[in-house]
């Protein structure tokens, strides 16, 4: 058994403790599941044999790409190790997706099966299906539906062709004993920002998912903690996903749920025990307004987190008085998250800052001029660049894109601006590009400009982010095309139908032309006066 692949780190789980709990399921904040499931090591390596089985079965193999629609549950972690034991690879999707990305995800990563829960929080996802481009739905062969026991719509006709599979009926064929996995086998494809409308696919293989989970459950303590780990972190996201892994390989239980809320947090925190939690900080700070208990969770070690609002410091401040030490932490889609972590020993003002040491002792950053090319001592500012185990394998079928992305002697260029501290450590100061923090993703300006300029109505447009008291916001300006009135509701509407709702534009304002200024390569659009006007303007 190779225990340097996703499946030989389960496998050597299930047989050193097998009838240790790995995973508590308690998503009582979905209203149907009342009483928690608890999965054991021995039972969960069981489920991915099983539901590898009955995806073979579907026609599923090495290399072949299936779309995970889902939110966190059991059978997301039982499908996701029945495609490592096929070498197949699985492909997130978030579920606040719509049509616009959910067809640009099924059609460019060649998905042949997409596994959904059709009726979480009363979504019709089945129902969306029918706004997804015909193209991207044409590569699909199979449907693996999950329930809960609610009802769900029936599939629309635009997926009429495909096999519709319920997920119990994977998960009860036979264990398979076989295992096509290897440490290079592909194992995970995330969706990032970049610089054109479509985001890259970053393609991670089993042995760097595998060995970075065993490096932060030792590097974070959760190995020796005695207590639980909180996923309450969706596992479409590279964050969620390493805390789940991580929490697998520590042994201890992990209180799995199917989304966040605030008060169930606190709940589950008390009853299982729970003394690790990651989060972003609107999690943490609704967790303290949805409480009056001076220790909302009592138990808790850190809570490791990253800076997405403005009151960043406040809100650390008010948490570390209510006993919740946050600390600040360094990931990204092509390293994976939890790469790096502020020392808990630190002062709070410069614990909370992103960065920190890296979890692999193997791992390296250093700090790059843009300008001059030059390497940069220690306190000054320039593109951070990485080096490590949990590295990704490339962006997937973009060998341009992964050659631009990696020095000659193979650090990453992370495109954000950091410095090195003396310590070895770095802090994280800032993207360097035009990237937006919405919703706790990054989202690439020119994906949303890429389908406002889809309407008839828009000869031009740009979309900026502007920090609020709820967050970055992304806020639109375009020109209008020649005899076309400018209707706001109208363009707001044709981005809230086809992309997620934290993409679209909170407001979008008509302008005749866009602030410009001269460079040596032609005339630029000031993007940080647009900046500028749409904060004055909110």
């Amino acid at each position: 058994m190779n225990g340097d692949t996703v499946t030989g780190l389960i496998d050597g789980l299930a047989a050193a403790k097998p009838n240790d709990v790995a995973v508590i399921y308690d998503p009582n904040d979905v209203g149907v599941i009342n009483d928690p499931s608890r999965i054991t090591y021995g039972e969960l390596a069981d489920m991915g044999r099983r539901a590898a089985t009955g995806l073979r079965e579907l026609g599923v193999g090495s290399g072949d790409r299936v779309a995970f629609w889902l939110p966190n549950c059991p059978a997301y972690l039982a499908l996701y190790l029945g495609c490592c034991r096929l070498g197949a690879i699985a492909v997130a999707v978030n579920t606040r997706f719509r049509a616009a990305e959910v067809s640009d995800i099924l059609g460019r990563s060649g998905a042949k099966v997409l596994a959904m829960w059709p009726g979480f929080r009363h979504i019709d996802f089945l129902g969306l299906l029918d706004g997804v481009d015909s193209a991207a739905l044409g590569q699909l062969e199979t449907l693996i539906l999950y329930d809960e026991g609610e009802p769900a719509s029936p599939p629309p006709s635009a997926v009429a062709h495909c096999r519709v599979v319920a997920a119990a009926d994977i998960l009860t064929q036979p264990p398979l004993r076989e295992n096509a996995a290897t440490a290079k086998t592909g194992a995970n494809i995330f969706t990032t920002s970049g610089t054109t409308s479509a985001p890259k696919f970053v393609l991670h293989g089993q042995g760097g998912v595998a060995s970075h989970a065993r490096t932060v459950a030792d590097y974070f303590g959760y190995a020796t903690s005695k207590g639980a780990l909180l996923q309450m972190l969706p596992l479409c996201g590279v964050f969620g996903f390493v805390q789940m892994m991580a929490g697998l390989a520590s042994g201890q239980p992990t209180v799995l749920t199917a989304s966040f809320d605030a008060k169930t947090a606190i709940d589950v925190a008390a009853r299982h025990n729970v003394v690790n939690f990651n989060a972003t900080d609107d999690m943490i700070q609704a967790i303290l307004d949805v409480s009056d208990a001076e220790r909302p969770l009592p138990n808790l070690r850190f809570a490791g987190s990253a800076a997405f609002a403005t009151n960043y410091a406040e809100l650390a401040a008010r948490a570390e008085a209510r006993g919740v030490r946050m600390t600040g932490l360094y990931g990204m889609s092509e390293v994976q998250a939890l790469f790096a972590i502020q020392p808990m020993s630190l002062p709070l003002r410069d614990r909370i800052l992103g960065g920190g040491a890296m979890a692999a002792n193997t791992a390296r950053a250093r700090v790059r001029d843009p300008d001059s090319g030059a390497l940069l001592a220690p306190g000054q500012a320039g593109e951070l660049e990485l080096k490590g185990p949990s590295m990704m394998l490339e962006y997937f079928q973009n060998p341009a894109a992964t050659a631009a992305a990696f020095t000659d002697d193979e650090f990453l260029r992370t495109g954000d601006l950091a410095e090195m501290t003396e310590d070895g450590r770095f802090i994280f100061l800032q993207r360097m590009g035009d990237v937006l923090r919405l919703g706790g993703f990054l989202v690439s300006p020119a994906e949303i400009e890429s389908h406002l300029q889809g309407h008839p109505a828009v000869d031009g447009c740009q979309v900026v982010g502007v920090r609020t008291d709820h967050g970055d916001k992304p806020v639109g300006f375009v020109i209008s095309a020649a005899g076309a009135a400018f209707d706001e509701d109208a363009l707001r509407r044709h981005c809230l139908d086809r992309l997620a709702r934290f993409k679209a534009p909170v407001r979008i304002f008509p302008l005749d032309e866009f602030p410009t200024t001269k460079s040596p390569n032609g005339f630029k659009i000031q993007r940080a006066a647009l900046r500028d006007m749409a904060a004055a303007r909110l």
